[in-house]
């Protein structure tokens, strides 16, 4: 199905989609460092920048991805060259209360991390789907920040490789609601 787009937007948001089949080619760091770089320069609540980022593209830090893993999203993320895991911070800095706004300002950061893995001919797919206790033992997250994504980074791989039936007819861009659909003028 093809999208259907109501303005002109940008090409890295008419062409994002969260595809699932990888390439097993590899990734330059350069160019994740280059999405860390995008994400960097998300705005925040008072500037607080509450996201950490923990990449992962070497072998053994691969593995300890996986591990994490929940095994439907094993059955395709496997086959990824790397991976970024999206913490946010739960206290300001600024004065130690709740930030209630942190995981608004890591996902906003996380989509300026996907048009920049776009723009470099890059797909990304993040994930919820992981066993969020071993994470932070195995991850060594301090208990100040909250695991909220972990991102598989690749290039686009053939949707044929996939596990199952399921996986390969599901290899499309998403639908999307009608704009209409999604917003309301003066109040609810």
């Amino acid at each position: 199905m093809q999208r259907e787009f109501n303005f002109d937007i940008i090409d890295e948001i008419k062409n994002r989609w969260s595809p699932r089949a990888f390439s097993n080619e590899e990734v330059k760091k350069e160019d994740i460092l280059a999405m860390l770089e995008a994400a960097r320069y998300a705005p925040s609540c008072f500037n607080e920048q509450p996201w950490k980022f923990i990449l992962s593209y070497e072998l053994d830090d691969l593995n300890l991805i996986r591990s994490i893993l929940v095994d439907s999203n094993r059955l395709w993320a496997d086959r990824a060259p790397a991976f970024v895991s999206i913490l946010a911070k739960k206290k300001f800095d600024l004065d130690g209360r709740d930030n209630f706004w942190s995981k608004f300002d890591a996902g906003t950061a996380w989509g300026y991390l996907s048009l920049e893995a776009e723009k470099r001919g890059l797909i990304t797919h993040a994930m919820g789907g992981f066993k969020k206790d071993l994470a932070r033992e195995r991850l060594n997250i301090p208990d100040e920040y909250e695991l909220i994504a972990v991102v598989a980074i690749g290039k686009l791989g053939n949707k044929e490789e996939l596990a199952t039936d399921a996986l390969r007819e599901q290899e499309n861009p998403g639908t999307r609601k009608k704009l209409e659909d999604i917003y309301v003028e003066g109040k609810f």
